[in-house]
């Protein structure tokens, strides 16, 4: 074991005692403290050992510090499926995703059949004037192959520095073609709106960001002076949306509410035990509202979802959502680094926790293949969408309920 290996153990073994004695006063009352002392001074010394054989007997080298933060991560991500340990570069990247713009080249990947493909370049984008199209499959980035499973390691080496040169070679029709570019700040839009029919409007809401609920405001808005009044009913679609910031969700399910409880959360600290409320005013003035959801729906939407559902605002259409009823809350560390990990457990206005189970529609109505559309354009046939008109046939049913309806 090298000498640097040793220290880095006797650093370790430290904090795990100083952990175990802190955990022992705190249980002395119980009597199990020094059981709960001695369990955590034997797991130091096993991983004192494991380190050790490691650093020995491993077939490549490995530098010692390499090791202990792959230690580190293992242990925040075996806590649950949420919790992760984030390096400086993955605490920067989870930073600016959160804030509704970042680095990069404007495309949006997925995983499909353990694929990286193009689901849709942004307009005006490096990527879009470069001549990537959806659907095509990114197979190298600056001359690396990427590897079957790395949708975000790819996203990651597609970020970088303003200005700096990027080369993504895409597979299209059996022809792989490179791509030269420069990176660029691109603002992510996290809202697509439209006006369907004479009065209805139609939202998309991709993600939620520190944007999004001032985006939906200004849409509605927008739609509102299309048609030269106040909509007799929108219908906000959630599916396939995968989360983000809380305060979001709570921002986004306030605009058609008036009163009342979004949101609650119940943590072991006090930060962690909160309830949020609606403050007055309606953006729709009462009209009907419809929201579409289904298995790619989580956390953030369920709880924009649950809020409606739960206050009788909205009647939720699609099918059961994918139930993720934790909070998980970014803790920064030293050097740049953090932890995002589980501090709550969150509940609709009616007290229900959703996780696991998810939200059940009011309406239930199988997923239409292709829908919704990810890219957020009005490409395709929204009469082709049969949770959309769905929805829409709801609301036709419901009538015009706002104050101020002719």
């Amino acid at each position: 074991m090298s000498l640097r290996t040793r220290a880095i153990l006797v650093v370790v073994i430290g904090v795990v005692m100083g952990f175990s004695l802190s955990l022992g006063g705190k249980l002395l009352a119980g009597k199990p403290a020094p059981a709960a002392a001695d369990l955590a001074l034997e797991q130091a010394r096993l991983l004192a050992e494991v380190m050790a054989r490691v650093d020995h007997d491993y077939v490549e080298p490995i530098d010692e510090s390499t090791l202990l933060e792959s230690a580190i991560r293992g242990m925040v991500a075996d806590l649950d499926a949420y919790s992760e340990y984030l390096d400086a570069d993955e605490y920067r990247d989870i930073r600016v995703s959160t804030a509704g713009s970042y680095t990069g080249v404007g495309v949006e990947v997925g995983e499909i059949d353990g694929e990286v493909r193009v689901i849709t370049p942004m307009s005006g984008s490096p990527a879009a004037r470069s001549g990537i199209r959806s659907g095509d499959t990114i197979i190298a980035v600056d001359g690396a192959a990427i590897e079957p499973g790395s949708l975000q390691d790819t996203s990651r080496r597609l970020r970088g520095r303003p200005g700096s040169k990027v080369s993504i070679t895409v597979l299209r029709d059996g022809q792989a073609i490179v791509h030269e570019m420069r990176r660029e700040i691109v603002r992510v839009a996290s809202v697509y709106a439209e006006l369907l029919e004479p009065a209805f409007g139609y939202a998309r809401v991709s993600q939620f960001n520190e944007t999004t609920a001032r985006e939906l405001g200004q849409a509605i808005d927008e739609l509102v002076e299309q048609h030269g009044g106040m909509l007799e009913g929108l219908v906000l679609d959630l599916r396939n949306n995968p989360g983000g910031v809380l305060d979001a969700a709570v921002d986004v399910a306030d605009l058609f509410l008036d009163s009342g409880i979004i949101v609650t959360a119940d943590g072991r600290s006090e930060e962690a035990r909160f309830s949020r409320s609606a403050h007055r005013g309606d953006v729709l003035d009462g009209a009907g509202l419809m929201v579409l959801v289904n298995n790619g729906s989580a956390s953030a939407s369920e709880i924009v979802a649950g809020a409606l559902h739960d206050q009788a605002r909205a009647l939720i259409v699609g099918t059961t959502t994918f139930g993720k009823g934790l909070v998980q809350t970014v803790m920064p560390l030293s050097r740049g680094r953090a932890i995002k990990l589980t501090t709550s457990r969150y509940y609709t206005p009616s007290g229900e926790s959703i996780h696991e189970t998810g939200i059940t529609p009011d309406v239930f109505i199988d997923d239409t293949p292709g829908f919704p559309d990810l890219s957020l354009s009005a490409t395709v046939d929204r009469n082709a969408d049969t949770q959309l008109l769905a929805a829409i046939d709801h609301l036709k049913q419901r009538g015009v309920m706002h104050s101020r309806a002719p």
